[in-house]
């Protein structure tokens, strides 16, 4: 018990990891909202208040966005080109993921600067535009963990059979759930991004809010996983 709230503590203390904890908070607020408000039949307080503060927590992490650009540009400069990836694919895919990143942020903050009346711009042109990068971001992640996994099944098959290889056999197989983690909750938040999108492109509009809080929570449990285990192995 105290290991996990020492955990959790830790956690919080970092900016990333308190991003995830607030984002879980958000999409499970929306998901227990939703569905409470559905089954009263759009009467009840408690769904309605669930709501509302999962709106309210949604704002906040829009606004703790605003600083995210400098941070963004810095791990862009470092990455470069990926000259340390081995393989060419996952490289590219990857600089072009850090190129709809870095572009997203400035477009959100425009939105949010609209929707607050600060400029007297068209906040939703704004927000679809941040939307269509977000997805881009989420289906190029999405790809890239999908050539990673096939290069650690390859890795993985030369490995087979071989005694000396055992402790090998065991990071790869790690690796490739994480990356299967990795899909899955890309996956689910890019069905969000669609949602969000225009009507008329795929299901835009159509998902009513508890499934959204639905596909929310999967994705951000996965974070919160992936973020228990870089916190364990010291990385944050």
């Amino acid at each position: 018990m105290q290991d996990s709230l020492g955990s959790l503590v830790n956690l919080l203390e970092s900016y990333r990891g308190r991003d995830k904890v607030v984002r879980t908070l958000c999409y499970g607020s929306q998901l227990v909202g939703g569905l409470v408000d559905r089954k009263a039949g759009g009467s009840s307080q408690l769904g309605k208040s669930l709501l509302l503060l999962s709106a309210q927590l949604s704002h906040c992490r829009t606004v703790l966005r605003l600083f995210d650009d400098l941070p963004m540009a810095a791990y862009s400069a470092a990455y470069g080109l990926g000259a340390g990836e081995e393989d060419g694919v996952v490289r590219w895919i990857s600089v072009l993921t850090n190129v709809a990143d870095q572009l997203y942020y400035p477009c959100e903050h425009v939105a949010w600067a609209a929707d607050s009346q600060m400029l007297g711009v068209p906040a939703e042109k704004w927000w679809t535009l941040s939307t269509l990068l977000w997805a881009a971001s989420l289906l190029l992640g999405v790809l890239r963990s999908a050539r990673v996994l096939l290069l650690l099944g390859r890795k993985l098959r030369r490995c087979a059979g071989r005694s000396d290889c055992s402790e090998e056999r065991g990071r790869l197989r790690r690796q490739m759930t994480g990356e299967m983690l990795a899909i899955a909750g890309g996956l689910a938040d890019l069905s969000n991004a669609v949602h969000w999108m225009p009507a008329g492109v795929l299901w835009a509009g159509r998902f009513p809010v508890w499934l959204v809080g639905l596909m929310g929570t999967v994705s951000s449990l996965i974070g919160l996983s992936q973020a228990g285990f870089a916190l364990d192995k010291g990385v944050w």
